[in-house]
């Protein structure tokens, strides 16, 4: 299926206007974060139906937890580092973090090639967290922690998403699973924090766009796309999304990053690309195994 990559790339366009939209409401990043979930997740388990049944298992268990702590680590970060950096790193580490996952889970030791680029992309969050201090005092250095945080979480549940999928589940059905479980997770502190926010027409409609967008469109077509697009080439494909997060960011907030973060970005962006490459090599050679 040919499609696949361009539904990869569709869910990463709409990724990356999650920052921009969550800072335009001045709710708490928890409440944000859990009213995102709560719509997104509801509105995916509602559309996977009856599959949700023969669907659940431990592993995506663990992933709605893992979707629900990215949300609060995500929303938490942007709030610290501005929607830039926060997104390339939340994001932009998930690569790297997938292939010491599949390193840890599957026994795949990383090639020197990956080992050199790994150490690229360290370099360039040290980078943006030298030239973010400047913006956003000692915040960026915690909120940069957290976003790294993120991309771990998102790395988890991408591989037991696409797992899953690859062994015959409905793509639908899984990630109605994950985010449905992750709606559940989120309700009560959703209800904790407070709904009275919601009143606001802006904030509605931001909300609404989170999770309906964002979150349940978003993911709907990255499901679609993991049927027949291998998990390191969606990885590459997903950097689209801290792209547009950087462009939303700069035209539209008005962020300004100095030169020794935008260094970092470019290093970090390459970097990632470095490192899909061996690891899709590797699945081609499987594939290609009789």
């Amino acid at each position: 299926m040919r499609n696949g990559p361009l539904a990869v790339v569709g869910a990463s366009v709409l990724w990356g206007t999650a920052g921009t939209a969550g800072l335009l409401v001045s709710a708490d990043s928890v409440a944000l974060a859990a009213a995102r979930l709560v719509i997104g997740g509801t509105a995916l388990a509602l559309y996977a139906g009856a599959g949700l049944r023969n669907t659940i298992r431990p592993a995506l268990l663990l992933g709605a937890a893992a979707v629900a702590a990215y949300q609060l680590c995500y929303f938490a970060a942007v709030a610290r580092t501005g929607v830039a950096i926060g997104t390339v790193v939340a994001i932009g580490s998930g690569p790297v973090f997938t292939g010491l996952l599949s390193w840890l889970m599957h026994g795949r030791r990383p090639s020197g090639r990956w080992t050199a680029a790994t150490t690229a992309a360290i370099c360039g969050s040290a980078a943006l967290i030298v030239g973010g201090g400047t913006q956003a005092g000692g915040e960026v250095v915690s909120g940069v922690l957290l976003a790294l945080l993120g991309g771990l979480l998102y790395a988890f549940y991408v591989v037991m998403a696409a797992r899953e999928i690859g062994r015959g589940a409905r793509s639908d059905a899984v990630m109605g699973v994950m985010f449905g479980g992750s709606a559940v997770v989120m309700l009560p502190i959703l209800l904790a924090n407070g709904v009275a926010w919601l009143g606001e027409p802006r904030a509605l409609a931001a909300v609404l766009y989170l999770g309906l967008g964002t979150t349940a469109l978003s993911y709907f077509l990255y499901g679609r796309g993991l049927r027949s697009t291998p998990v390191a080439t969606a990885a590459t494909l997903a950097l689209a999304e801290p792209a547009v997060a950087a462009l939303l960011g700069l035209v539209v907030l008005g962020e300004r990053l100095a030169p020794v973060s935008v260094a970092g970005l470019v290093l970090l962006a390459l970097s990632l690309v470095v490192v899909a490459v061996p690891e899709r090599t590797r699945e081609r050679a499987l594939e290609s195994q009789p």
